[in-house]
C-alpha cells in the first residue's frame, strides 16, 4: 500500500509540461505561451506547423515576451487558465 507522499510524487510526475514562447506579459500575474509544433497531414503526409496559446500562472510576473518557458499542468486557476511557470528556460536577448 502506498503512503500519502508517495502517491503524491507519482501524480505530480504525470503532469504534462510543455516548452513554448512567451508572446504576452500584459496582464496581472498572467503570461500568454505559444507552442508551435509541426504535424503530419493525414492524407498527404506533408509536414506544416501548428500552433496553440495557452494562459500560464506567473505569481510573480518575472517572465516577458520571447522569453523562453518551461510550463506545467495545473488545476484550474481561472476560467481559461490551466497551466503554470515552471521556469524561464531562455530569457528574450
Amino acid at each position: 500500500m502506498a503512503t500519502a507522499q508517495e502517491t503524491t510524487s507519482t501524480e505530480r510526475s504525470k503532469r504534462k509540461t510543455r516548452v513554448g514562447i512567451v508572446v504576452s506579459a500584459k496582464m496581472n500575474k498572467t503570461i500568454t505561451v505559444t507552442i508551435q509544433r509541426q504535424v503530419a497531414h493525414p492524407l498527404y503526409k506533408k509536414y506544416f506547423k501548428t500552433t496553440k496559446r495557452f494562459l500560464v500562472h506567473d505569481e510573480l510576473g518575472t517572465a516577458g515576451p520571447g522569453d523562453k518557458v518551461l510550463i506545467m499542468e495545473t488545476r484550474p486557476l481561472s476560467k481559461n487558465k490551466r497551466w503554470r511557470l515552471v521556469e524561464i528556460v531562455e530569457r528574450a536577448r
